[in-house]
Parts: C-alpha cells; sequence; structure tokens
C-alpha cells in the first residue's frame, strides 16, 4: 500500500492491517453504479476505487486520531477503530471510479516467441514452447498480471487456430450454437510457457502508473500461427527438395 502512495493512519502495533480487510461481491446490493469493463481496465479501475474509499476513511478518522493521541499519547489501531465506532463514525465508504478515456489511449508493448511441431500427415499442431515479454508499466499485483497474460494468450490461440466465423452468401451467420466451438484444452494449450513483466517507467495517466494485461496478450498468440505457416512451408519445401521438384509442380499444389 505504501508503494503506491495511499493514504494512511499510522498507529502503533498496527500489524499487518491486510488481514483485517475484507473483500466482498460486487454487485448491485454492495455498489449500485459500476464502471464499464472495456479496454481491459477493470483491475486498475478497482484498485483506484479502492484508493478513493481509502481516502475517504482516512479523512474521517484522522481528527478522531489527532484528538485520542493527544489524550493518552499513543494510540492502538484497534482502539483507534473501536473509538470510532463509538462515537458512530462511518467506518464504510463506497466510490465509483470510471477511467478517462485518455488513461487508456496508453501504448503497450509486447513480443512473443512461439516454436511449434507439425504433423505433415494428420495436420496435428503441437504448441512446444512459447516466450513472452509484455511491458505493463509498474504492475499492481505480479500473480494477477501472470494470470492475465497467460489466459489471453491462451485465449488467443482459440482465436488463431481453433476458431472459425462460418457465414452464408449474405454475409449472415449460420452457426447455430457453440457446440462446434472448440476452445483449447489440456492437449492444445503449450508445453513450456515462459512470461516475463517488463516493468517500465512512470505513466502519469494510469492508475497507479499501470497498463492493461488483458487483451493486448491475445493479439500475441499470433506467434503460434504465424510459425505454425512457416512450419507447413519449411515441410512443403523439404519435400519438393527430396523429389528434385520445385513449386509449380501441379502433383504438389
Amino acid at each position: 500500500m505504501a508503494a503506491f502512495a495511499l493514504s494512511t493512519i499510522q498507529c502503533d502495533g498496527a500489524g499487518d492491517l491486510l488481514e483485517k480487510v475484507q473483500v466482498i461481491q460486487s454487485d448491485t446490493l454492495s455498489l449500485i453504479q459500476g464502471g464499464f469493463t472495456s479496454g481491459s481496465t477493470t483491475s486498475e479501475s478497482s484498485c483506484e476505487a479502492v484508493r478513493l474509499c481509502c481516502s475517504i476513511l482516512v479523512e474521517r478518522l484522522t481528527p478522531l486520531k489527532e484528538r485520542l493521541q493527544e489524550q493518552m499519547g499513543s494510540i492502538q489501531w484497534d482502539m483507534l477503530i473501536l473509538q470510532a465506532r463509538m462515537q458512530a463514525v462511518n467506518l464504510s465508504a463506497s466510490s465509483c471510479y470510471v477511467p478517462e478515456m485518455s488513461s487508456m489511449k496508453n501504448l503497450n508493448y509486447g513480443a512473443a516467441v512461439s516454436e511449434v511441431e507439425v504433423n505433415i500427415l494428420t495436420g496435428e499442431t503441437t504448441i512446444l514452447q512459447a516466450d513472452i515479454i509484455y511491458d505493463c508499466g509498474q504492475s499492481l499485483n505480479p500473480a494477477v498480471d501472470l494470470g492475465q497474460i497467460e489466459g489471453a494468450f491462451v485465449q488467443g490461440i482459440g482465436f488463431f487456430m481453433l476458431e472459425e466465423y462460418l457465414t452464408n452468401s449474405d454475409g449472415l451467420v449460420i452457426a447455430e450454437g457453440t457446440w462446434t466451438y472448440k476452445i483449447p484444452t489440456l492437449d492444445t494449450i503449450l508445453k513450456q510457457f515462459n512470461v516475463e513483466l517488463l516493468n517500465s517507467g512512470h505513466h502519469q495517466k494510469c492508475v497507479f502508473s499501470s497498463k492493461a494485461s488483458g487483451e493486448p496478450l491475445l493479439l500475441l498468440a499470433v506467434s503460434v500461427h504465424c510459425a505454425t505457416r512457416a512450419a507447413i512451408k519449411d515441410a512443403r519445401a523439404q519435400i519438393l527438395s527430396w523429389h528434385g521438384l520445385d513449386g509449380s509442380s501441379s502433383a504438389f499444389q
């Protein structure tokens, strides 16, 4: 929390205050007005909303803490909260943060290298390995960003390698449902997956200098598609060379 310069109240014996924090389900009972989730802004918006709530609570508790310190000299966190409750200080806060369009226009940088193996008899494709490096600004939570990156990349594999958007001559979708939709499973995802987060400098228009780590990584899965095309092209060249032929032979069109 201190690393993000949140408003804080310093108390003696506070210990690990995160153990005293409870995150409740976000629904219309606890938050009647939520922001949009497009553009991979959910993580940033949630963190900024929490920061705003912390500022509200600190503003309410600070006068009470100062009065208690004048009387007692030292104040424990639990005592501060107990006195706040007894003096009817509102200890709950809610906030809604909707990111400005300017904060959604930051540039995202990433690179991916994928290695695949294609069975030229059956067409089965195995993704042997992918290496990704991604600039997420100052990561809000490396574990969350890592999960976002891995999930988005695997979803991108489905988009580039498995999905087929069938339409008729009028351009209308002819698929009746999702029964024929094939998603990546245990035998289609990567055998080896290496991800490195590149924490870049300060980004003033981003929440806590962070950048989105969801949708941008989906696009990097095109490396799997490109690697597969390159493997097929290379296999074709090898077969042609074995037969002493070039690409003009009708037998290999």
